[in-house]
């Protein structure tokens, strides 16, 4: 993929504290909803500019268990992707206001290939057409990545579960649990002991950590390997990585307890979809 080419020869990784990263620099973003600057529209070839830019999937919503495509958007693509930037040599696409761009892609669209990383969230809910599905699998075979995030219940995993069996089938891509010394819990910064993540309006300020009654304490980071061991697909269940980016302004408890961490994961595995 020629976005993963250019991009990996640029690369250069910084290592840093966890404890203290997200201190740094310029504080992240709040808001929910629409961003007056990002109208909700799809990327063209015109929009990729040669840097890293933080791709999303829009879907269309299903029969599953999920709030649809936007919810995080754009604000924890956004402050995902300054952060990367100042933890990284990672070159950051950004806009004349120094904030990074951002895209919205659909999988019927031949522009996902110019992007090496992706992320879905709520993909338990999303419905894959046959077109759509094949798409993502020959985007993923290509070398391309997918991150599937925020999605909780046995309702939610089988019907995800349906939907990505379309694009590769379970007896030749198994599901695999990722144990904590995977790389990609380490590829940066120490992402070993990531909790379970709750969206803000479910935290309780102490130590509940679940959306959803049942949920409890069953976080999974799973993936899906293509024939060389590579994660093409990551998925965390359970948890909810996007509003420890999206909403870490609102609380500096939540901020310490899951955007930290959050956060080294995101770039773990950024930086992860880049270089393998």
């Amino acid at each position: 993929m020629k976005a993963r080419t250019a991009l990996v020869a640029t690369i250069l990784i910084v290592v840093v504290a966890s404890a203290v990263f997200a201190q740094r620099g310029r504080p992240g973003r709040g808001g929910r909803g629409f961003y007056s600057g990002r109208p909700a529209q799809l990327a063209t070839l015109d929009d990729f500019k040669g840097g890293f830019q933080f791709c999303r999937i829009v879907f269309r919503q299903g029969n599953g268990d999920g709030a649809g495509w936007n919810v995080d958007w754009p604000r924890a693509d956004i402050n995902l992707s300054i952060r990367l930037s100042e933890l990284t040599r990672t070159p950051v696409v950004m806009d004349e206001t120094n904030e990074p761009e951002t895209l919205l892609l659909s999988l019927k669209s031949p522009e996902i290939f110019h992007c090496p990383f992706m992320m879905m969230t709520e993909p338990g809910g999303a419905y894959l057409d046959d077109e759509e599905a094949k798409n993502l699998r020959d985007y993923l075979l290509k070398g391309g990545f997918l991150w599937a995030d925020d999605y909780w219940g046995d309702y939610a995993w089988d019907y995800w579960e349906s939907m990505l069996r379309k694009a590769l089938p379970s007896a030749t891509y198994p599901i695999i649990d990722l144990p904590r010394d995977h790389a990609i819990f380490h590829q940066v910064l120490n992402a070993e002991n990531v909790p379970q993540i709750p969206g803000i309006g479910y935290w309780d300020g102490g130590d509940r950590t679940w959306e959803r009654p049942g949920t409890e304490h069953r976080n999974r980071f799973a993936a899906i390997n293509d024939d060389r061991g590579r994660i093409m697909v990551l998925m965390t269940f359970n948890t909810d990585f996007g509003d420890s980016y999206e909403r870490e302004t609102e609380s500096p408890l939540y901020f310490q307890k899951f955007s930290v961490p959050g956060y080294a994961f995101g770039i773990n595995t950024i930086i992860y979809s880049l270089t393998h």
